[in-house]
């Protein structure tokens, strides 16, 4: 699958949070345009308060952990030939990045 130019899809429930148009790969990560959808307000703060953290993941790696679980289990990233098992996705105005796997990461 070639990676540039090409748009994944981020949901929740029936509701589409975004799209991002992807401009930049950098295995494993890659990055781009988001463009927010309707759902988009539901998770919004979820991912500020996820952003906040990561600056400081090693003084609040629980609390972190907690807030990104929370976005898992709400959100779900689908690459233009459907949902991926896993992902780490970051969402910042509108450029987003994350890394996803076929198969669960190992912890």
């Amino acid at each position: 699958m070639g990676f540039q130019g090409a748009v994944w899809q981020v949901r929740s429930g029936d509701g589409t949070v975004g799209e991002i148009g992807i401009d930049e790969a950098d295995f494993p990560w890659l990055s781009g345009h988001f463009t927010p959808g309707p759902a988009y307000p539901s998770v919004r703060e979820l991912f500020d308060r996820e952003l906040a953290l990561l600056e400081r993941v090693d003084e609040h790696m629980e609390e972190w952990e907690a807030v990104y679980a929370e976005i898992e289990r709400r959100v779900t990233l689908s690459s233009p030939d459907g949902p991926v098992a896993e992902f780490l996705l970051h969402i910042d105005g509108d450029r987003a990045w994350f890394r996803w796997s076929d198969e669960p990461f190992e912890d």
